[in-house]
């Protein structure tokens, strides 16, 4: 990050107020009002739930020039299109009209935020989703179709399956301008895309997991394990 940024980003934030009112701890999160730079990001304060695999973090994007809000479930990272601006003070509005209820719908799943859209497709009710196991071929059910996740773009996580330590998943959408459910594997957190999930009905995504969940787990675990003394050896 350049130099010349992050004097522009320390002059805006000093003596910050909102920073120094915030909780130690909300709904299961732990604050760091510690500054992290990566990349072309400038993190100014994260909130995270190492247990739940859950975070929030409010940072300047070099990149854009813009303030943004990033959000993570599990291995999948996102940015909130609400609070994305150009100026601070309309993004400290923005946190303190919004932040402490986005943390707490991380925590407990609010139909709310819903679009009527899942609702009508029948996910949250659905049989065949309430019966999918709690583990399946080494990988953890971290979201279930009963409580979709929303993300961006119109798409909403339904079902995902997740090795933590190995940091691969194999992820399940729903997009309602597409009308369309498809599948993301992530190897080492890579992504890894196949088509073979892609459906327009409730009833033919059913089918297809019932045909290719298992084996598609398999094959990422598989893919995984195989990659691991790589992936060691490129971040020593």
């Amino acid at each position: 990050m350049k130099e010349e940024t992050i004097e522009k980003v320390k002059a805006e934030t000093a003596d910050w107020g909102y920073l120094a009112e915030l909780p130690d701890e909300a709904d299961g999160f732990k604050l760091d009002r510690e500054v992290h730079i990566h990349g072309d990001c400038y993190d100014l304060f994260t909130y995270e739930n190492a247990t739940a695999h859950k975070s929030a973090a409010a940072y300047f994007h070099e990149e854009t020039h813009e303030y943004k809000l990033r959000v993570t479930y599990g291995l999948i990272s996102f940015c909130r299109i609400e609070y994305i601006t150009h100026d601070f003070s309309e993004f400290e509005a923005l946190l303190r009209k919004n932040f402490a209820a986005l943390l707490h719908d991380m925590v407990v799943f609010n139909p709310d935020t819903l679009s009527s859209i899942v609702r009508e497709k029948g996910i949250l009710s659905w049989a065949f989703g309430q019966k999918l196991p709690a583990q399946l071929e080494g990988f953890t059910r971290y979201v279930s179709p009963a409580e979709p996740e929303k993300i961006t773009n119109g798409s909403y996580v339904v079902l995902d399956y997740v090795a933590f330590e190995l940091e691969s998943s194999v992820t399940f959408y729903y997009n309602i301008y597409r009308d369309e459910f498809f599948g993301e594997a992530r190897i080492w957190n890579i992504p890894d895309v196949n088509y073979t999930f892609d459906s327009r009905t409730l009833h033919e995504f059913e089918e297809k997991l019932q045909a290719f969940l298992v084996p598609r787990l398999k094959e990422i675990r598989a893919r995984a394990i195989a990659d691991k003394d790589k992936v060691h050896y490129r971040y020593e």
